[in-house]
């Protein structure tokens, strides 16, 4: 779940390009860009049935205390290159779409809004991504997500807001 929740900034230089027929990418420039990324979870994240059969008791309550320790708002600084071959890709969440769908609810080039549904037999996720470029170098954006087994529930709500640095990106950035 903290990878869902961390990509209130991908969201961000993914989706403004998010190339498929029925999207308009966002209008916003391509190089570094830096994010403050607030992030909130609550409840304890599911563990999927083959990883719950290896822990014992112990190492399932190390986890459980974990879990609840990461939770309450937490703020981040993050920097990202937006690249010109990221205009041109579909936004993915890492997965190629294997087990996601996109909704698309509002697609302009300074909104979108859509929905993601993931899922296993064992497990879903399900989200809301929402984006503003207020202009070519600054955007926010808003994320709420779910993910459940059906007796586990974990949510989880990110805010961001992203403003372009320069146009080249550092060397050692990689990103």
């Amino acid at each position: 779940m903290r990878t869902t929740l961390a990509l209130g900034f991908a969201c961000l230089v993914c989706s403004a390009g998010w190339a498929a027929d029925s999207v308009r990418p966002l209008d916003v420039k391509t190089g570094l860009w830096e994010a403050s990324v607030t992030t909130e979870s609550s409840g304890i994240p599911p563990i999927p049935p083959e990883l719950l059969a290896k822990l014992t008791p112990e190492q399932r309550a190390k986890f459980e205390e974990r879990a609840k320790a990461a939770q309450g708002a937490k703020t981040t600084q993050q920097k990202h290159c937006l690249k010109k071959e990221e205009l041109d890709k579909p936004l993915d969440f890492g997965n190629n779409g294997k087990s996601c769908t996109r909704t698309i609810v509002t697609s302009t080039s300074s909104k979108q809004e859509f929905r993601i549904a993931c899922g296993t037999a064992a497990m879903k996720t399900n989200g809301t991504v929402k984006l503003e470029a207020l202009d070519s170098e600054n955007v926010k954006g808003a994320i709420t997500m779910s993910v459940t087994d059906g007796t586990r529930t974990m949510t989880g709500n990110s805010t961001f807001s992203a403003k372009w640095v320069a146009p080249v990106c550092p060397a050692t950035d990689g990103k």
